[in-house]
């Protein structure tokens, strides 16, 4: 499957799990990085890491390290 760190710019996906230590599946949950979420990618920082996201009315910005752990589908 595909993780969101693999994610290009303008794609859209649905999470589907989130992966890795207890402490950083609380703070991304917290950020409102939920299982059946839909995220946009809107864009990378000149060396490409870290990546900002779309979702819902928020943006975030994430290390491509914590985006590993996170599974997503592809939407069309």
């Amino acid at each position: 499957m595909l993780t969101l760190d693999r994610a290009e710019h303008g794609q859209r996906l649905r999470i589907e799990s989130i992966d890795g230590a207890p402490e950083l599946v609380q703070r991304l949950m917290e950020f409102g990085l939920l299982e059946g979420e839909i995220v946009e990618i809107v864009g990378f920082a000149p060396l490409g890491d870290p990546m900002e996201l779309h979702i819902g009315q928020t943006r975030l910005s994430l290390r491509k390290r914590e985006a590993a752990g996170i599974t997503v589908t592809l939407l069309p």
